[in-house]
């Protein structure tokens, strides 16, 4: 099993023929899936996503793969082909057409819908080329033909890509639902015919890899939908992700047969489910749907389906659960979070499930209820699909460590050779050459920033002192000095944020501070620079060793 390697160095040129693949994004981590495959000089990218900030990261919004590898050779790529339509694979399209807009997106019909809705919102517009299922398309020196998966969005594919190097088959996100809800299943005659024809690397969805057996069918939530609104007195509020569609459809379903209307609430549901509607991928009784302005003027029979399940804070139900919402939940109301948790939003979410059941709602959840099953397939499917495919290499993506570790186990389990079973990282560079593939470097991969309106400004070392100031407080020192004597003329006076208001709390410190400065200049020691700093580390060590902190500090030493 190959191991990333932190000594790899700069990949050697491509040699002609070749194939080389790099991920950008979504190995390791879920989400920022993206993949740089190169041949003949052109570079083709499948997916391209945002990962959604942790708790550590304060005040960011999304975090973008990382373009600079691609950066130099934009008029190389020929198109970016999507899988499908869910954020964490086509959230960062309109940050990669801002730096060059006429890249043509390849993608299925409902993809290509909802993230032409979303570049609308950035003010781009794309070049668009619709593919669907069991066909084929030469794009450069890239033969790409389109296979139906399922998942937990309508019209997802995954995609096989041949070279002279030889065949890439990437599955994209996929589960082998056997009873999918819009009757398409994942084609596995094909997956069986291409590894009848030689597949060389497979890259394989690995979300739940560590997931033993089959992932139930999206049809078996049903009778726990049933169950809870039938049981619900009065309103019942779901939080789904706003690219569901199959989740939605069942709300509708169970609505509908209760007799209830629905609402839908949060920008991107209403926008997602309109553009679904339209397409005819989600099917609504007529009469069925409210607008939330006329929620006022009707009773309780109501079913709101809204975003935030994941306890994103601007989205609806974080907003409901803060009490800052149009919509007051209360005694009688149901929440249904109809997702699972993805991981480092445990916090988020938990919180929004205390405050909801606080203010008196019963709140159902996939711990307590079958309110949702994975769109992701689990280790019996694939072995399945190892099986049927037979590659040479398998490449597992898509899914943390623990996740990639286990995807390559099942390859190796149903035959592939361990050496060829490999375990990369973001920026870990593969070559295929005449059918053999071999890791051969890195390139420099990092996370880029979305903070507001600023892209890739914020660094590593400003969310370190993001954190500081959210844990450890913040200290301001102010001295004046006069520049020939070091005698100190005024201060210290020294601020404090996150610390005890009594001002005589520094009382101590500024004694220490005032020797400190004494005895800098007897030694010499001069300039505002070297003086800010003897007043830090004193201030530091006394915090430290006091109080146990490790707070911001800034100095500030001014010589008249």
């Amino acid at each position: 099993m190959t191991n990333p390697h932190p000594n790899l160095g700069t990949p050697p040129k491509l040699v002609s023929g070749g194939l080389r693949i790099v991920a950008l994004g979504g190995i390791a981590e879920i989400g920022r899936n993206m993949t740089v495959y190169e041949c003949k000089g052109k570079l083709l990218i499948v997916d391209c996503g945002v990962l959604f900030p942790e708790d550590n990261q304060p005040g960011i919004d999304l975090i973008l793969p990382d373009f600079s590898y691609i950066r130099d050779r934009l008029d190389d790529v020929i198109a970016v082909v999507l899988t499908h339509g869910h954020e964490d694979h086509i959230g960062a399209v309109p940050y990669l057409l801002r730096e060059r807009g006429d890249i043509p997106l390849y993608g299925s019909p409902l993809t290509l819908a909802l993230i032409t809705a979303k570049l609308k919102e950035h003010r781009i517009s794309a070049i668009s080329r619709e593919v669907r299922e069991g066909m084929t398309e030469d794009v450069g020196p890239f033969e790409l033909e389109f296979v139906a998966v399922n998942h937990s969005i309508p019209d997802a594919l995954a995609i096989s890509i041949r070279t002279d190097a030889g065949r890439v088959l990437h599955t994209g996100d996929f589960k082998m639902d056997q009873l999918p809800l819009d009757g398409r299943l994942t084609d596995l005659r094909t997956f069986a015919k291409m590894g009848e024809e030689g597949v060389d690397i497979f890259l394989v969805d690995s979300t739940n890899a560590d997931v033993p057996g089959f992932t139930p069918s999206e049809r078996e939530i049903m009778p726990a939908l049933n169950r809870v609104i039938a049981s619900t007195k009065r309103r019942v509020i779901v939080a789904s992700f706003s690219s569901h569609v199959h989740r939605v459809q069942q709300v509708i379903d169970v609505a509908a047969e209760h007799g209830r209307k629905i609402v839908f609430i949060g920008r991107s549901m209403v926008r997602n489910m309109k553009i679904a509607q339209d397409m005819g991928y989600l099917t609504v009784p007529p009469n069925m749907v409210l607008d939330s302005k006329d929620l006022e003027n009707y009773g309780d029979d109501v079913v709101l389906i809204c975003t935030g399940s994941q306890g994103e804070p601007m989205a609806a139900l974080s907003r409901m659960a803060n009490g800052d919402h149009q919509i007051r939940v209360g005694e009688g109301d149901t929440v249904i979070l109809a997702s699972s948790l993805i991981p480092g939003n445990e916090n988020s979410v938990f919180r929004v499930i205390n405050e909801l059941t606080r203010f008196g709602a019963r709140v159902v959840h996939k711990a307590n209820a079958m309110v949702h099953v994975s769109g992701h397939a689990a280790a019996g499917e694939l072995l399945y699909c190892y099986n049927i495919v037979k590659p040479k290499y398998a490449l597992p993506v898509h899914g943390e460590w623990r996740h990639l570790k286990a995807n390559a186990e099942l390859a190796i389990e149903s035959g592939v050779p361990r050496e060829n079973a490999f375990i990369i990282e973001n920026g870990i560079v593969v070559d295929l050459i005449d059918h053999v593939a071999e890791v051969v470097g890195s390139v420099p991969c990092g996370f880029v920033y979305v903070d507001g309106q600023s892209i890739g400004d914020i660094t590593e070392s400003s969310l370190k002192d993001r954190r500081i100031l959210g844990e450890e407080g913040f200290i301001s020192v102010f001295v004046v000095v006069e520049a020939q004597s070091g005698k100190i003329i005024s201060g210290p006076d020294i601020h404090a944020r996150g610390f005890n208001e009594d001002e005589a709390l520094f009382d101590e410190v500024k004694k220490e501070i005032e020797k400190a400065l004494a005895r800098a200049v007897a030694d010499g020691i001069d300039g505002t620079h070297q003086l800010q700093q003897v007043v830090r580390r004193t201030i530091g060590n006394w915090v430290g060793q006091k109080h146990r902190r490790r707070p911001m500090i800034v100095p500030v030493v001014v010589e008249v």
